[in-house]
């Protein structure tokens, strides 16, 4: 009896409030809204973005055309050199032997005079001491001091992750191409609620998740000056992931799911074996760390145990059932849903970005203290934005305008941890000329500013009111999973496997990876964010539902071009990643030393 009258309170309460903001709400001057507005300007920053990058690499490959030909002139040179006389040839090569003699005083390089460099020994001139003369690092099969064992674990995740990012993103592309021909199947196991979960927990918990922890073991070792504190138990981890990930596809296939929400369509028994993985890698983590052979927490774990930690309360929290009834569950799926990307997905990915950044640039990052700022508005603002999801709902007016002030909140975080990647960036653009290992930070770093922000716009009322529930919403989620997480993920892999198997993927199949995800992330997005407002506008209007069904169709075709395109850009990864792994040699010292199980930071 209490809990009727505690719904029907809350009803009396909200309802009058939700038809005070429709009343209050109008669509005549949509396109002056701040939210509208902010997303035009950060959707603007990411063309601006992508135009300097392909800039800078037609720019660079304009270059290695003109060195093409000055070689090729200086082989002419030599054509030349060898029809000459031999008292000519004879005053070039005492010239030659000269300028090899020629030594330096000490006073051409440094000083208060103005630098003298008749030799033409001099590339560089560096009037700012404060940033190092060496701050790149060229190709190299530099092998690490890494244990075999612990090789072998980052590999091993990241191969797994790589199969269930090609299956997942291939159940994807069907279900896209499913919106524009509908009729393509008649099984019940190919439909699309049933293969829509699998495609979206196959991503989240076998791509995401496997990745992050197969570079996190790295991380957690390579910044505790440590070895892993059980390597069986990264196994156990290992396995009880993937088979998590087999029996909930198989599962939701057959229809057989939780119901409980998005992201959490697994059954209980399946999902406790994730549960017993985050468990089981958070000891390991957390007792590799806790025996440190440095007395400092880098904080890359900061953010990596919190992310654990967070996710272990957020696994029971999401699916113990004794108070999830009515409304309940809708506080508890909002709560979950916003987490596990937030919590779970960005917390542990932002601890990767902190190490693998400024160790691919080879120099510290800009500043700790922007990181722990980072952290811990990180931990206070995103623990309260799950209601945003529900604005206008049954749910008290005060909760949902509690997840609007800390979704604005999140600016903090996001400017901060934005500022200090770019800024760790400053003074080694030339990279970008070089490989795609810093493009790849790059994009990720501008997607982590952009879809950031542009999750806490949406939150506001007016733009809640026009997008969501359309398909604007599956162009954000795809613009921070993936702009975001994903690009920061291969970022991390294309920086450290070269250096654990001495093996570098062609810069080409990495550009066509870059570029293909890239251009189809952008096409995805942008169709789904134009055809998702128009939709909202179509309902507000009050227009029949089918008629935002016929407007979404041209915005479904590209939906499923850009789809096309990052799918491809899968395989293009999966061939780099095979090339990287398979055949490399172990150089790493004897596993049956004791150097093996340390790593020198």
């Amino acid at each position: 009896m209490k809990t009727h009258k505690m719904l029907l309170w809350l009803l009396l309460v909200a309802v009058p409030n939700f038809a005070i903001a429709q009343e209050a709400i109008t669509t005549e001057n949509w396109l002056s809204s701040p939210g509208i507005i902010g997303t035009f300007v950060l959707v603007a920053i990411v063309m601006i973005i992508a135009v300097i990058i392909l800039f800078i690499k037609l720019n660079g490959y304009i270059d290695t055309i003109k060195r093409r030909q000055i070689d090729k002139n200086k082989m002419a040179f030599d054509d030349e050199l060898v029809a000459m006389e031999e008292e000519d040839i004879d005053a070039i090569l005492e010239k030659r032997k000269a300028a090899l003699k020629y030594k330096l005083k000490g006073d051409e390089l440094s000083g208060e005079n103005k630098a003298v460099d008749e030799k033409g020994l001099l590339q560089r001139v560096e009037n700012d001491p404060a940033n190092a003369y060496f701050d790149e690092k060229k190709k190299t099969s530099l092998s690490l001091e890494t244990p075999e064992a612990l090789k072998k674990i980052v590999i091993y995740y990241i191969a797994a992750a790589a199969v269930w990012l090609v299956l997942g993103t291939l159940i994807g592309q069907y279900l896209g191409m499913k919106f524009i021909w509908p009729e393509m199947d008649h099984q019940q196991w190919l439909g699309f609620g049933r293969l829509r979960p699998v495609h979206t927990n196959m991503v989240f918990w076998g791509w995401s998740s496997l990745a992050m922890i197969g570079l996190g073991y790295f991380v957690i070792a390579r910044t505790s000056n440590n070895k892993i504190y059980n390597y069986k138990w990264a196994w156990y981890g290992w396995w009880l992931i993937n088979a998590t990930v087999f029996l909930g596809s198989i599962c939701l296939m057959a229809g057989i799911n939780n119901g409980g929400g998005e992201y959490r369509e697994y059954i209980w028994p399946v999902m406790l074996m994730f549960a017993i993985a985050l468990i089981i890698t958070f000891v390991n983590f957390y007792k590799t760390v806790a025996t440190r052979k440095i007395s400092e927490i880098y904080i890359s774990n900061w953010f990596i145990l919190a992310a654990l930690i967070w996710t272990i309360v957020l696994a029971i929290i999401g699916y113990l059932p004794f108070y999830q009834n009515g409304l309940g569950e809708t506080v508890v799926q909002g709560y979950y849903m916003h987490q596990g990307v937030g919590m779970w997905f960005m917390t542990f990915t932002l601890g990767l970005v902190y190490y693998y950044l400024p160790s691919a640039l080879n120099k510290p990052i800009y500043s700790y203290s922007l990181g722990v700022l980072a952290f811990w508005t990180q931990m206070l603002f995103y623990t309260m934005i799950g209601t945003h999801h529900f604005v206008f709902s049954p749910l008290p007016w005060w909760l949902q305008t509690v997840a609007i002030v800390f979704s604005a909140g999140m600016f903090i975080p996001v400017i901060a941890g934005t500022t200090n990647f770019l800024m760790t960036m400053k003074g080694s653009w030339n990279h970008i000329t070089k490989s795609y290992v810093l493009p790849f930070f790059l994009v990720a770093t501008i997607f982590y500013f952009v879809g950031s922000s542009q999750g806490s716009l949406q939150a506001f009322r007016f733009t809640n009111y026009v997008w969501h529930f359309t398909d604007f919403n599956v162009a954000h989620s795809h613009m921070t999973m993936y702009g975001i997480i994903a690009f920061f993920l291969w970022a991390s892999i294309y920086a450290i496997l070269p250096k654990l198997t001495g093996k570098e993927p062609s810069q080409v199949f990495v550009g066509a990876h870059f570029w293909l995800a890239f251009i189809g992330l952008f096409a995805y997005m942008m169709s789904l964010m134009m055809g998702g407002t128009y939709k909202g506008l179509s309902w507000i209007d009050g227009e029949p539902f089918i008629e935002s069904v016929i407007l979404m169709t041209p915005y479904w075709v590209w939906r499923a071009v850009g789809g096309s395109l990052m799918f491809l850009s899968h395989l293009v990864f999966a061939y780099n990643l095979y090339y990287m792994v398979t055949g490399y040699k172990n150089t790493s010292p004897s596993i049956k030393t004791k150097k093996v199980e340390e790593i020198t930071v």
